[in-house]
This record gives structure tokens, C-alpha cells and sequence, in this order.
């Protein structure tokens, strides 16, 4: 690459400190950071005085550690965007509306956009913010963040535990985006070797895919019949996952698989393959994690990856706890993950007994109404990120207009 490539990363958490520094590693690229929580941006910028250091865990036991510090920290989007090549949005999915709204004024043509990861209805609200703007840039959403990485200190150290083998993205093109570089490969060339970059056919089938959609059956499935008395102890996760909670996760994966093939069979053109059940994504993600493949319930209760994780609890009083229904498990997952899922199969004229009967138990807990009966009309479905909210009511709208959706 023989010209300039600048690289904003938004965000201040773990994830966004090890994209900063790895594109800041590059001779070619200038990384900078926005962050708009609180004082981020100014505890992160006091420490570029020094080089920020990322430790990788690598798969031999050994530790290489790497010195490196992004050019400039700022919470001033008019500092940050202008120029910007690559924008990656590396923060939880409720924060993206507030990055959209502050960047948009300052976003340039033919800049391409990266949710890392987006989750569903990502593209929607990215075009919904940038308005006419988004035509002439590119939005590629990543199905999940590329390593599993914990913050050690803010600013200045952060480890990387493992990298994914391999990571989907889909790319929805602007009309109007004139792009100099290649997508997948400018891509892989900032995040590094690992993981291999792997292009997911079309950004619907990237919203359906099996990640987003464990968190909130497998809480239906554990606290619906929950007597209101406080445990003693935190209740495993996904290993004290029963055979009601696995009945859940798979009928949900069902019925996003069912939805898959329903818009690949009216909608010409389309490879939805990418869209697979819930069990078979185990199978691929943690093949050398899991010890019993029997089916759904025991791969996730003999996963290693997942050992000693519990459900998110709140702690009444010392050695008394109970569900936190206000973590991301419900509060993110729902609203900007199953639901756009269900207004997707809506669309698609699929019937989601399973997807309808978790949502209107989520909807309960969380004081919204997504749903009425089966039909996603309730009076918060505006704070959702399913189609309906942006005005996409019909399958072809989502496949139409000033985007290019296929290779």
C-alpha cells in the first residue's frame, strides 16, 4: 500500500485499545481514537507520552509483547474524523447511535465504515444517521471481535489472549463509494495475519448468524419459573445450560435458519449458507474446546472456553443474589439482536413461535413492548434496530436503493 491510510478506531474499551495499536504498528497508517465516554479521551491521550504496550498470548505458551501508541486520543469528533479512510466502531452496540450522530457532519465520500462487531440492524442505523451521506460510503459489519483481549491498564497495556481462526464480514457498498483499496484485503492488512478475514456474502446473512441469538433464551429459559428468592450462588451460564434452555436456543436457530433459506428462495442472487444452526456454529467455533458433540445441551456444557462463566447477577446483600435483567444479556441483546432478527422474518413471512415467545418475556422484564401477539408493533419498537423501525416493511426493500449487496 503506497499511500497514507488513515485509521480511526471509536471506542475506549478493550477491544478498541488493541485495534489502535495494532493499526498503529503499521508504517503506512495513522491511527487515532475517538472515545466520548466521560474522560477517556483525556486519560488515554495523558499517557501517549509513552509507548502503549500489547502483550500477545501465543498458542505455544510464549508471550510476544509489542510496543506501539495510536498519533492522537480526543473526544472532538472535528479533530478525529476529517480524512478518516477507515472508521471502526468498536463499542457496545446501544453507543453506536451517539458515535453516528457526532461523526456524521464530518464523515468525508468514500469512507468505509467498520462494525467490529456491528450487530444486527448495524447497517440500518449507520444509514439511518449518515442519511444521503451513507451513498457514497461502504458499511462492513464483522460477525464478532477478532480476539478475546482484557485491558490490564488504560492507555497502556493490554493482552491478547487468543485470536479467532478465521472472521466473517459482510459489505454493503454505496453506490456512489469509490474505493481505491481493496476491502477484504485493507481490512486484513490492519487487523494483521489473525484471523483470516473471511467474506460473508451479504449483510442479512450476517445479521442472522448464529452468535447474537444465545444470550436471551437461554435467561428466558432459566429465570421464567424463578420463584423471586435470592441464591446463594452465581448459577453457571452456558454450562448449567438444561434441556429447556437448549429447546429455546435451538428453536430460535430454527427459525433464523428457516428465515435464511425463505429470503434465498425470493430474493434472487443470494447465498445465505452463512446462516447456519446454532449447534453446528459450536462445532466450528470451539471444535477443539468441546468434549461431548453429542448435541446442543452437552457441547455447551463441556465447553472449556466457557469454564466458571455465570449468569449476570446483582449481590442484595452479602452471599444473596439476583438476576441482573439490566445487562447487556437482555438490554443489548434483545433490542438490537433477536428483535431485528424477528423483523427480518417478518419480512420473509416466516413464522417464530420460539423467537415470539423469549421476546415477550424479555419485552416483560425490560418494561418495553416489541411485540403485540406475534407482530412486531408494539410502541418501543422505534428504540429497536429491526427494519421496520427505519421504514424497510417489505423483503425487497432491504435488498434495494443505494447500496450494492452482492459481490
Amino acid at each position: 500500500m503506497s499511500e497514507k491510510l488513515v485509521v480511526l478506531t471509536c471506542g475506549g474499551g478493550n477491544g478498541a485499545h488493541c485495534l489502535a495499536g495494532l493499526a498503529a504498528m503499521r508504517p503506512d497508517v495513522e491511527s487515532r481514537v475517538l472515545t466520548l465516554y466521560s474522560d477517556e479521551a483525556e486519560r488515554w491521550s495523558a499517557k501517549l507520552k509513552s509507548d502503549m504496550i500489547i502483550t500477545v498470548h501465543q498458542d505455544d505458551g510464549a508471550k510476544k509483547t509489542m510496543n506501539t501508541k495510536p498519533s492522537i486520543v480526543t473526544k472532538d469528533p472535528k479533530q478525529a474524523v476529517p480524512g478518516a479512510d477507515y472508521i471502526f466502531i468498536v463499542v457496545p452496540a446501544f453507543a453506536h447511535a451517539q458515535y453516528f450522530k457526532a461523526m456524521a457532519p464530518y464523515i468525508g465520500d468514500n469512507t468505509v465504515i467498520v462494525g467490529l462487531p456491528g450487530q444486527a440492524g448495524f447497517e440500518f442505523e449507520c444509514v439511518h444517521y449518515l442519511g444521503d451521506k451513507a451513498k457514497t460510503c461502504t458499511i462492513v459489519t464483522f460477525e464478532s471481535l477478532p480476539w478475546a483481549c482484557r485491558l490490564i491498564e488504560f492507555g497502556k497495556n493490554v493482552e491478547i489472549l487468543g485470536f479467532k481462526d478465521t472472521l466473517g464480514a459482510s459489505i454493503l457498498k454505496g453506490k456512489q463509494c469509490n474505493l481505491a483499496r481493496p476491502i477484504v484485503e485493507t481490512n486484513q492488512y490492519i487487523l494483521g495475519e489473525k484471523p483470516k478475514v473471511r467474506r460473508v456474502q451479504n449483510y442479512i446473512a450476517i445479521t442472522l448468524m448464529a452468535k447474537s441469538i444465545v444470550h436471551p433464551p437461554i435467561m428466558y429459559g432459566k429465570w421464567s419459573s424463578w420463584d423471586g428468592k435470592p441464591l446463594t450462588e452465581k448459577p453457571l451460564f452456558y454450562q448449567g445450560i438444561d434441556e429447556r434452555q437448549a429447546e429455546l436456543l435451538s428453536g430460535v436457530s430454527d427459525e433464523c435458519v428457516a428465515t435464511a433459506k425463505a429470503i434465498e428462495k425470493k430474493i434472487g442472487g443470494l447465498d445465505m449458507s452463512d446462516v447456519i444452526h446454532v449447534f453446528d456454529w459450536y462445532l466450528n467455533y470451539y471444535s477443539d474446546q468441546i468434549t461431548d458433540k453429542s448435541n446442543l445441551m452437552m457441547a455447551m456444557r463441556t465447553n472449556k472456553a466457557y469454564d466458571g462463566l455465570v449468569h449476570p447477577m446483582k449481590e442484595i446483600e452479602p452471599g444473596k443474589y439476583v438476576p441482573d435483567f439490566t445487562y447487556r444479556y437482555m438490554a443489548e441483546d434483545v433490542p438490537d439482536g433477536i428483535v431485528p432478527m424477528k423483523g427480518i422474518a417478518e419480512l420473509a413471512g416466516v413464522p417464530t413461535p420460539y423467537l415470539d415467545e423469549v421476546i415477550t418475556w424479555c419485552q416483560g422484564k425490560l418494561n418495553k413492548e416489541y411485540l403485540v401477539g406475534n407482530k412486531l408493533t408494539g410502541k418501543d419498537v422505534n428504540e429497536t434496530r429491526a427494519p421496520q423501525r427505519y421504514g424497510l416493511n417489505k423483503l425487497e426493500d432491504l435488498f434495494q436503493g443505494n447500496f450494492e449487496t452482492t459481490p
